[in-house]
């Protein structure tokens, strides 16, 4: 027997699948209205069942009573961004390719505008070398921030 959950999932999954763009935006309080529940509730369907794993991307923005942006992703996107963020991770790591991909995560939708500029400045290597660590260091700091940041962005957004 289907709980609220499902007819939550359910619905947005409909939303999706009739939407001629390639995301459907919402209002957690709206949508939390609609089926007679907390927003808390709406939180747990979406970080639950629209994660990264299941193939969506779900950007919240915070005001405005809560407008979230769920997309769905192909599987095989997925996977690419899972490796790209894996090879931030790697030995090299260069602020060039790293500024590139997120050029192309804001022309596929996948993070904001903000978003980029955020990532961006932990990407700055003279805030690094300002802290007086030396630059082994402050590449392998500098990595280790800019894969964990973007790694929550692409999980769910709250």
């Amino acid at each position: 027997m289907p709980n609220l959950t499902d007819y939550i999932e359910e619905y947005l999954k409909r939303m999706l699948a009739l939407s001629s763009d390639k995301y459907i935006e919402i209002k957690r309080r709206e949508l939390a209205g609609k089926f007679s529940c907390v927003p808390s509730q709406i939180n747990y369907v979406l970080e639950r069942r629209f994660s990264l794993e299941r193939g969506y991307l779900v950007e919240s923005r915070r005001g405005g009573g809560g407008c979230i942006r769920i997309y769905r992703i192909s599987p095989d996107q997925v996977e690419t961004w899972r490796d790209l963020i894996s090879s931030t991770s790697g030995e090299k790591f260069e602020s060039v390719k790293v500024k590139q991909l997120l050029t192309r995560m804001i022309e596929e939708k996948v993070i904001s505008r903000r978003e980029s500029s955020v990532l961006k400045a932990i990407i700055r290597e003279e805030i690094y070398i300002r802290s007086g660590l030396n630059r082994e260091q402050a590449c392998k700091l500098q990595r280790s921030l800019f894969s964990e940041a973007l790694d929550e962005l692409l999980k769910t957004g709250y």
